[in-house]
């Protein structure tokens, strides 16, 4: 029999005793025992392990990279944006890239390099970036990007050494009237095709997928603990935390933890500050936004309606009171939750307080 892990077997079998293992962070004391929110945690693992197979195995070779979603509607990482198009490929800083940018006419586009390291040490790092105003772009909406670690004359995305991933985020206003955009990466100066698989590289895809599910797991339930310190207010708290986690520098997040009885709403009020988008989600615990492909769990800058004088007054309960912007907790009594104010100058945080449903007025 052959001594290689992966040809004898012995990789896989690791491979799926180590999956076995995570159900253990689902059965943690300190998370939330209740039926819904430990049935999403089991389907949050199948879902990271989608995306880390993906990410780990399929998109492994930096020099023939492509463009894949981390985040979409069945496969959410740490509080992921309702309202984004989100696009990654994996990349080597050893290389230089060329990404060709077609401007779609979402109101929001950045692109980043990151050090992605969930699977290391839970930190996902910009080693550079350009949002939509930094780009020159072409009469026709199209762009050229370089990215690389050398300094280009323009539309430069830089490269740190360890950069590995590269983000784009594109965010809607309006899903009726606006459209993504397209893009399309590539390796300067590198072979003309790929070598076949080789069997080191899978060995070692398999177990980096294993240790990016654990990874991300372990981060954002330590961000829910963190946030469930301070329940149903909106704490200030140190961005650098965020921004490790790999958030975008020009966003503020404002991140809260929630906790009702079904007879109860909170009730959140904040005047948004002049910015070029803004955005509220309500999250489970395992930081997922809630299915807002069917559900009312996410108000942005032109979805939610203001009161005469400004202020946004939004209403997260079981049921729709009658009053303010309403948000369903979609059978959750506990979660999380996330403000975001993109392009502002000042960072106001919500009052909130928790009140019976039925003293809500219409």
């Amino acid at each position: 029999m052959s001594a290689d892990p992966v040809l004898n077997g012995e990789a896989w079998r690791s491979f799926c005793a180590e999956l076995a293992s995570l159900g253990d962070m689902i059965l943690d004391p300190a998370n939330p025992a209740n039926p819904i929110d430990r049935a999403e945690g089991y389907r949050y693992l199948t879902r990271l392990l989608r995306l880390g197979l993906e990410q780990h195995v399929e998109a492994r070779d930096p020099s023939f990279p492509f463009f894949y979603q981390l985040s979409h509607t069945t496969a959410k990482i740490g509080a992921d944006n309702p309202d984004n198009v989100y696009w990654n490929a994996r990349i080597s800083g050893a290389f230089d890239y060329r990404i060709t940018v077609k401007r779609g006419t979402m109101a929001y586009f950045s692109i980043l390099a990151n050090a992605f390291r969930y699977q290391e040490d839970g930190s996902n790092v910009a080693t550079g970036k350009l949002i939509d105003s930094d780009i020159a772009w072409g009469p026709d909406g199209v762009a050229e990007i370089i990215a690389s670690c050398t300094p280009q004359p323009k539309n430069w995305l830089r490269l740190e050494p360890d950069a590995n991933m590269i983000i784009v985020r594109q965010s809607y206003l309006d899903r009726t009237s606006e459209k993504p955009g397209e893009f399309r990466i590539e390796r300067i100066g590198g072979p003309a095709t790929p070598a076949p698989l080789d069997p080191a590289m899978l060995g070692a895809g398999l177990k980096e997928t294993v240790a990016f599910v654990r990874g991300i797991v372990g981060t954002f339930i330590d961000w829910s603990k963190l946030f469930r310190e301070n329940p149903n207010v909106f704490p200030e708290i140190d961005q650098t935390m965020f921004q490790r986690g790999g958030g975008a520098t020009d966003i503020y997040y404002a991140h809260a933890y929630w906790k009702l009885a079904p007879d109860e709403a909170w009730v959140i009020e904040v005047t948004p500050p002049e910015c070029y988008y803004w955005n509220f989600q309500v999250d489970n615990w395992w930081m997922e936004s809630l299915d807002y492909r069917f559900l009312n769990v996410t108000l942005n800058k032109t979805t939610a309606r203001l009161e005469p004088d400004g202020r946004l007054i939004m209403v997260l309960a079981a049921e729709d009171p009658g009053f303010g912007n309403w948000l369903d907790t979609a059978g959750h009594t506990e979660g999380t939750a996330l403000l975001r104010w993109a392009g502002a100058s000042t960072y106001p945080l919500p009052s909130a307080r928790v009140v019976k449903l039925g003293d809500i007025k219409k």
